[in-house]
């Protein structure tokens, strides 16, 4: 083994001198150590066909929710008896607050906001609507509503897409938004219905 070692080394520095060598294993062995601590960064990202598996193994559980933690599931237009008062989110947002989970309880008040702007008829909800989409909607049909609901998905998307630490300052602060979002839609559009 000693031998081989030897040979080599002394192949090598036929070809490199021996510091320069040193230098490029050192390089080498840094990039490595940086491309391994930011792995999923480079790795180019190719669509490689999605196995099938058995229907049986496909299912999803019910209880597992279908957005993730980041998605604020805009309601369906309800009728009848089957309707969600607005009101309700306020409930589940205080329990929350209650237990110490802010970020679920500024999640929870944001979707009675938009509870709130869909039973007046501000805005049409629509799947996968993102926050700002949802802003800007609601601002061209209610001008009044566009500073606190702006500011509510301001925390909201600080809190659960920038995942920054959520206080019980952001949970105050979105009931704050709540009540003026409250006192702009009190208020009736200027052409007297919603564009």
């Amino acid at each position: 083994m000693s031998r081989w070692w030897t040979e080599a080394v002394a192949a090598l520095g036929d070809v490199l001198p021996l510091p320069l060598a040193a230098l490029l294993l050192v390089l080498v062995a840094g990039l490595t150590a940086l491309g391994w601590y930011h792995f999923p960064a480079w790795v180019p990202r190719w669509r490689l066909p999605r196995l099938r598996l058995p229907r049986w193994r496909r299912r999803r559980r019910a209880d597992r929710p279908a957005g993730g933690p980041t998605a604020v599931a805009l309601p369906r237009p309800r009728t009848g008896d089957d309707a969600v008062p607005a009101g309700t989110g306020r409930s589940l947002a205080d329990r929350l607050a209650a237990e110490g989970r802010y970020a679920e309880a500024v999640r929870e008040r944001l979707r009675d906001m938009v509870r709130r702007l869909v039973a007046v008829g501000a805005v049409a909800p629509r799947p996968g609507m993102t926050v700002t989409e949802l802003t800007d909607a609601a601002a061209h049909a209610r001008p009044p509503v566009d500073p606190p609901l702006r500011a509510a998905g301001a925390i909201f998307t600080e809190l659960w897409y920038a995942q920054r630490p959520a206080a019980a300052g952001h949970d105050r602060r979105m009931r704050e938004l709540a009540d003026e979002l409250d006192r702009a839609l009190a208020t009736p559009p200027p052409d007297g219905g919603t564009r």
